[in-house]
């Protein structure tokens, strides 16, 4: 099976695709993963991505192909995975098309996590964490609240929220994922691989409604 995650941030499309790696032997790869891991090794797109993540800037489209490219085309390329992470416009996803097609693989299908801008900013909103290294424990006001409002349950210290997911931020970041990934959605819409699953509910469900849409889909030529 081969699948791409598309899901808002906070939509928990990561969790799933980490779910489908587990139980159905995919590999699971993470732009976030490739990047480090590019640099790790010191690869020459490694050492364009750092330039861009060093001066805190985003890594280019150009970079970014260039990194996935070469994980498919490596020895160990991967024959059955689900891609968290990209691609997250038109042009990456018509290079990603490119690789794919040299490598003789066919998309199963896409997996769109819908989820309504008023939850997603409710639930990034109310993540609070941890700032103890040696502990690191996260909350959620809403889900997943702490004995005591702002205070670690483990270590008592003062909780934190990150800058990413101050409501305002949250807001600016659901804007650019609309802005790129209406497009996507439509590029790959008109092929016949999105299925759109809700992305409310507890994991386990959003996962079955997953697996059930995917089971009605025919296999790819």
């Amino acid at each position: 099976m081969r699948l791409i995650f598309i899901g808002p941030p906070g939509s928990g499309k990561g969790t799933q695709a980490k779910l489908f790696s587990q139980r159905l032997g995919l590999c699971h790869i993470s732009t976030g993963d490739l990047l480090r891991e590019a640099v790790r090794q010191d690869t020459p797109e490694g050492r364009r991505a750092q330039a861009y993540m060093d001066a805190g800037q985003l890594v280019p489209d150009d970079v970014v192909n260039d990194i996935v490219n070469a994980r498919f085309r490596a020895p160990d390329r991967p024959q059955r995975f689900v891609m968290d992470g990209y691609p997250r416009n038109l042009a990456q996803a018509q290079s990603f098309d490119q690789v794919l097609h040299q490598q003789g693989l066919d998309l199963n299908a896409v997996v769109f996590l819908n989820v309504d801008d008023q939850e997603i900013i409710k639930r990034t909103s109310g993540r609070w964490n941890c700032p103890n290294p040696q502990c690191k424990a996260t909350y959620n006001s809403h889900s997943q609240p702490p004995k005591t409002a702002g205070v670690c349950d483990d270590c008592q210290m003062p909780l934190v929220q990150r800058d990413d997911d101050r409501p305002e931020t949250v807001q600016l970041r659901l804007k650019v994922f609309h802005d790129l990934t209406d497009e996507l959605l439509d590029y790959y819409r008109q092929r016949g691989l999105v299925i759109d699953v809700p992305g409310s509910g507890d994991i386990e469900t959003i996962y079955q409604n997953i697996t059930a849409a995917l089971a009605k889909r025919k296999p790819p030529p």
